[in-house]
């Protein structure tokens, strides 16, 4: 049998104690068994392993081989720059590496959380002597004594309660208080009311409890074992820089094998057809381009940062702006966490009835109001505070008190009021309403009253009728509603909920916070949908939902216990309605979700903020905690933290997800377009046997020199009009697709690769070179044309990060001096230009040589060309797009 089915002297003997506790001696042995009460990690990847993995990823392994080519040819055949060459890859992967480790640095530290939220030390009975030992020394069969403000140190079955409640927040979410007796449950062990579960802390009352599971065994250190157990996998632009470096890889080995045969057949040597195929090998893998994505993905998670959203792994940036689905709770997400009183009814309406009703929930009330603070469950504080402001504070001797539990529905007090005794009673209308005899009318003297007159009357089924009508009111306007009544006792009657006079009702709602409605809005014209996921009951959870705007017909609503009945097919066909609820979950629960979600191909996001939700939050695409309200261990799962725990931040956050990976289509449209003038001179050096226009250290110094910072500026844009009102990018989109690739290498590419040529060969022509006459590569005539040729890309790269600032829209309509950014990128890629061309170390390093200043004129139309074409493009789709 369960634990919680077995009588107190069951518990004992199967557990092998006795009230007295365990023997010192018995406690040792048990310990040696067991083990120590704590929550073990599962083996994780050393911080070695991880940064070695930062090397070996498809994008850095391409870089490899290039550098181990450009190494092996150095040592083949010395003297041709190809030594430089390989250090300058290298050194792209380490700076990438380094750069990517300590953003992403931040490991995963669920576990080490979950270990503080256990109390050091617990009183415990050994011997027969109360004492107390540290929490990691609790075995099975230890009696442990809870009190007030204690933590539970592991799962125990309680033996003696006295009014105990506790809160089971940190396990199931929800933060009303439970209350607990050590009577034989017969129902499942997790809704069991004679467990104390590890973790949870004791709001109000005492108990005895014997111990029965510790450490990895609890259901606490089940969602520690479940949510250290959950993969992450790889994120969606994770996914597509593997495929779009698979497609570049492909390409690059294609072209070069290709044409180190073209040249072997049409006569030149190997060592100049090997540097041939590197040096298209390296024009085409653009090196700059992850170092670019993660500094452009590290400048996201900044702006993020000033939205009051913290980034905690750089790739989530863009994963946000992709999701189509957030599973989010209600309790401190939708909602403040804090009930408030919205309404209240009595018979007559009269502010005389309406203070004794206000005395009642004064009264009948655990609640305290301590040096300035509210100190309580949401509830009773929301029913303190309405009471203090309205009818002050009240002197009373509370005599004794029947307490709340789930079964009888309500609590009652007896107090002492001007030496009388009276008994107070709220609950739940069901459960009050059979114990009234009286209702309470305007205009009989009692001891409530002050001198003001009351009638009472009995209760029959028209006023009955009344009441339950008010009641039901009340309940449409999605309220929680409480019923209060008071009884006349004589000085030693024990029945204090025995024809009772009912006052009224009192309505509270959990208010949602402010901005969730137009949050929720902009989600759905963003094509994102929203499902509650919630350890609140149904009704609850459909009513909040109705009130912020998440549902608006008839939403299907799904409790646990239904849930865990459904196969997965039935799951899938109700996660395809419209609008769907989820109420009473559990950890497990919701991470079937979730999966079922992904399995489906949505993008999914998770907010949460207990324990509960972590394996949620790490299995999903991207898990959202909250700042403020959230547990560490919640912050420390999940992938995003909203510093102001404000569910209209993840919009704010989407809408840059979103922007991030525009911003980055267009610097890969930047960075490629600058490909094919870097590949066409080395096409035109082996069919057309002239001296090859463009080194491939000048290739370098484009792609991971001049490119670099305006295609960071192009990072910086900001978003395009109408981005959340678009639907969220379909899962089968290809970061780099046909259209992409066509503008970069079809359209743009080509004209760059005429201006190039065009610069090499009016500098040959200048300097009296005739066709075919081979130049030495120290050359000064040479050293010049190339330096054309380079000057040529940079001047029209320059007009280019201009036009890549939209796919549509005229960079005049976004504003042209709106991204300052861009124009700093310029200047530096003018400076550093500058620099390659008349420095002497630029010189030496690059294999340049200083050229005319007319030069520099003379390629400035291409630059304009290239503007002119693209606007032109660009209002022709406008126009056809009409």
């Amino acid at each position: 049998m369960k634990i919680n089915n077995l009588s107190k002297e069951e518990v004992l003997k199967n557990l092998v104690t006795s009230e007295n506790g365990l023997s010192e001696e018995e406690a040792q042995k048990r310990l040696s068994e067991f083990g120590h009460n704590e929550i073990k990690e599962t083996k994780k990847t050393p911080l070695s392993i991880r940064f070695v993995k930062q090397f070996t990823h498809f994008l850095a392994i391409l870089l490899w081989i290039g550098a181990g080519l450009a190494l092996l040819s150095e040592y083949l055949h010395p003297g041709e720059g190809m030594l430089t060459l390989g250090l300058a890859i290298i050194g792209v992967i380490f700076i990438n590496a380094i750069f990517t480790f300590i953003q992403e640095y931040r490991a995963e530290r669920a576990i080490g959380k979950l270990k503080l939220l256990l109390p050091f030390y617990v009183k415990a009975i050994r011997e027969g002597k109360e004492t107390e030992i540290p929490a990691g020394e609790v075995i099975p069969g230890d009696v442990i004594i809870l009190s007030e403000g204690d933590k539970v140190p592991a799962d125990s079955r309680l033996i003696e309660t006295t009014y105990l409640t506790v809160n089971n927040a940190p396990l199931t979410g929800e933060s009303e208080p439970v209350p607990l007796q050590h009577e034989p449950y017969l129902g499942e062990l997790i809704e069991s009311k004679n467990i104390a579960f590890a973790g949870t802390a004791v709001v109000s009352g005492s108990g005895k409890a014997v111990v029965f599971a510790t450490g990895m065994r609890t259901e606490f250190g089940r969602i520690a074992r479940l949510t250290s157990a959950v993969e992450a996998g790889l994120s969606p632009l994770q996914k597509e820089i593997v495929k779009a470096t698979r497609v570049i890889a492909f390409l690059a080995a294609v072209m070069g094998i290709i044409f180190f045969f073209i040249g072997q057949f049409i006569g030149r040597s190997f060592w100049e057809n090997f540097i041939f195929a590197v040096g298209i090998i390296v024009a085409n893998v653009p090196e700059g381009l992850l170092p670019t994505v993660t500094l452009s993905l590290a400048m996201g998670s900044q702006r993020m940062a000033k939205k009051k959203a913290l980034i905690k792994t750089l790739t989530s940036v863009e994963t946000l702006g992709s999701v189509t689905v957030i599973c989010t709770d209600k309790t401190g997400t939708l909602t403040q966490n804090k009930m408030e009183v919205k309404q209240i009814w009595t018979f007559d309406n009269q502010q005389s009835t309406i203070d004794l009703l206000m005395k009642t929930a004064y009264l009948c009330n655990n609640t305290k109001f301590i040096e300035g603070q509210y100190k309580g469950d949401p509830t009773e504080t929301a029913l303190l505070k309405y009471a203090r402001e309205n009818i002050g504070d009240l002197i009373a001797d509370r005599i004794s008190e029947i307490p709340f539990d789930s079964e009888r529905k309500r609590m009652t007090t007896v107090n002492i009021i001007d030496g009388k005794r009276l008994g107070f009673t709220k609950g739940a209308l069901e459960s009050l309403l059979p114990l009234c005899k009286y209702v309470l009318m305007h205009p009989v003297r009692n001891e409530l009253s002050n001198g003001v007159n009351y009638r009472k009357i009995p209760i029959d089924e028209k006023l009955k009728e009344e009441i339950t009508n008010a009641y039901h009111s009340a309940m449409d306007k999605e309220l929680r509603v409480l019923s209060f009544a008071y009884s006349e006792l004589e000085m030693h009657n024990s029945e204090p909920e025995k024809d009772m006079v009912f006052l009224g009702l009192i309505g509270l709602e959990d208010p949602p916070r402010p901005e969730v409605p137009n949050a929720i809005k902009k989600c759905r014209e963003a094509g994102i949908r929203i499902i509650m996921i919630t350890g609140d009951g149904s009704r609850t959870a459909a009513a909040i939902a109705r009130e912020i705007g998440l549902v608006k017909e008839n939403p299907i609503v799904i409790e646990g216990h239904d849930f865990i009945k459904m196969s997965d097919r039935e799951l899938r066909k109700k996660l395809s309605e419209k609008e769907i609820i989820f109420a009473r979950m559990t950890p497990k629960h919701k991470m079937r979700v979730v999966s079922i979600l992904k399995e489906e191909g949505e993008r999914v996001a998770v907010t949460g903020d207990g324990v509960n939700d972590a394996p949620a939050l790490k299995k999903a695409d991207i898990g959202i905690a909250m700042g403020i309200a959230g547990t560490d261990v919640a912050k420390e799962t999940a992938d995003m933290i909203l510093l102001d725990d404000n569910f209209a931040t993840i919009v704010n956050a989407i809408e840059e997800g979103r922007t991030v990976y525009e911003n980055i289509r267009k610097f890969i449209s930047y960075i490629f377009s600058s490909n094919i003038p870097e590949i066409v001179p080395y096409l035109a050096y082996v069919l057309f046997k002239i001296p090859l226009p463009l080194t491939i250290m000048q290739i370098l110094a484009v792609d991971l020199g001049t490119d670099m910072l305006p295609a960071l500026a192009l990072g910086a844009e900001k978003p395009t009009a109408g981005l959340m009102k678009q639907p969220p990018r379909d899962p089968k989109e290809r970061l780099l697709n046909f259209k992409l690739l066509s503008r970069a290498y079809l359209f743009l590419g080509p004209i760059e690769a005429a201006a190039g040529l065009f610069g090499f060969f009016y500098v040959l022509n200048s300097g009296g070179w005739k066709w075919g006459e081979m130049l030495s590569s120290n050359n000064i005539l040479y050293m010049q044309a190339t330096t054309a040729c380079l000057n040529a890309i940079i001047i029209t790269q320059i007009a280019n990060v201009l036009a890549c600032r939209s796919f549509r829209e005229s960079v005049f309509s976004i504003g042209f001096f709106s991204n300052k950014l861009i124009f700093a990128g310029i200047a530096f890629e003018i400076a550093l230009q500058l620099f390659i061309v008349y420095h002497p170390w630029g010189n030496a390093i690059f294999a340049t040589s200083p050229i005319a200043a007319q030069m520099w004129f003379v390629l400035i139309p291409f630059a304009i060309l290239l503007f002119a074409a693209e606007e032109t493009r660009k209002f022709a789709i406008r126009y056809f797009m009409k």
